[in-house]
């Protein structure tokens, strides 16, 4: 085991995160790892039916399985019935985040009073009116503008900038590069000029959110930007003005969604799925990678899929020469039925 690593017995394990334990309740664990890999002091999971006979081979000394798949390991083991969060939990209770540093560096600009529990990195700025919660950590190089507010516990990574009047909840994450509140894309047409329209909403984020590096979410240009609680957020997303995206909903890296869409709670984006603007998805649409959708989704649980798989070049060419007449071969088939039915009438 590493030095200053943390280890918890597999009982200390369901102590606090549940689960039933078969076998040896006092094998210490220090570190998650895949069943393929692991060995001494390390807890494997199988959440994939796939991986089954990798538990007869496996040297985690434990595991994570499900009911039906108790009887696969001989070992030491936790039962519950969602291992791959189960996994999720105890590796972030081997892996407790790192502030790296305590309270405000000398170097960091802060026009706002904190609590003493806030830590705040090097070249940090912190504008006027901030107010952050308990324990929250501002990592190197972040920017925070005027009158942001940051709930308890949250956590911005270095460089992560936050635009002015924007709130963001409690227990948040938002990673390096990340930039909330900048303004969306706005102009209006005037001859062949563009008028700048100012973008005087916010960006609101909810509790235990999750927002991926280098991510941009567009403050609102009347109303606010909204961020449901509980999403999760890859790296490369754009959200843009006006978005009111529902509680718990996930979007993939590269997925960007135009301006004023409106999704329900649960929904799923992709990686690089796309939204067009001014749509509404249905609570629990799953919109699958590499996917366009271009209008409102009315109902819950919606799965919208359109992007082929890829093939050989030699093969796409000839398949995309055939789509490109696919108009014109369906109104032949159309004139075709046409006489086919002139004909019956006849006869």
């Amino acid at each position: 085991m590493p030095v200053g690593a943390l280890s918890f017995s597999l009982a200390e394990i369901a102590a606090r995160l549940g689960g039933d334990v078969l076998g040896d309740g006092n094998i210490r664990i220090f570190r998650v790892s895949t069943l393929a890999t692991a060995g001494e002091g390390e807890i494997a999971f199988l959440a994939n039916r796939k991986y089954r006979s990798q538990l007869q081979t496996t040297l985690a000394a434990a595991v994570i399985v499900g009911p039906d798949a108790a009887d696969g390991f001989a070992g030491p083991r936790i039962v519950t019935g969602n291992p791959y969060a189960y996994y999720a939990r105890v590796a972030a209770l081997l892996n407790p985040p790192r502030a790296g540093f305590a309270g405000v560096h000398r170097s960091a600009v802060v026009d706002s009073t904190l609590p003493d529990s806030v830590s705040v990195g090097p070249q940090a700025c912190i504008g006027r009116d901030v107010v952050l919660g308990e324990n929250v950590v501002v990592h190197a190089g972040c920017v925070i503008g005027d009158g942001v507010h940051i709930g308890a516990g949250s956590v911005l990574y270095p460089n992560v900038t936050v635009y002015h009047d924007c709130r963001i909840g409690e227990r948040a994450i938002i990673h390096s590069g990340a930039v909330i509140g900048a303004d969306g894309f706005g102009f209006a047409p005037e001859g062949k000029t563009w008028v700048k329209i100012p973008q005087i909403g916010r960006v609101v984020i909810g509790d235990d959110v999750e927002i991926g590096a280098n991510t941009t979410v567009d403050r609102g240009a009347l109303e606010d930007t909204v961020i449901g609680k509980g999403c999760k957020i890859d790296n490369l997303v754009q959200i843009a003005h006006n978005c009111r995206i529902g509680d718990y909903s996930v979007l993939a890296g590269c997925a960007g969604v135009a301006g004023s869409v409106t999704m329900g709670e649960h929904c799923i984006v992709g990686g690089a799925g796309m939204v067009s603007g001014h749509i509404t998805l249905a609570a629990g649409t799953t919109i699958s990678a590499g996917t366009l959708a271009m209008k409102s989704v009315n109902e819950s649980g919606a799965r919208l899929s359109g992007v082929f798989p890829a093939e050989q070049h030699e093969d796409w060419v000839r398949n995309a020469a055939h789509i490109r007449r696919l108009a014109k071969l369906a109104e032949r088939v159309a004139e075709l039925e046409k006489k086919l039915k002139e004909n019956d009438t006849r006869g």
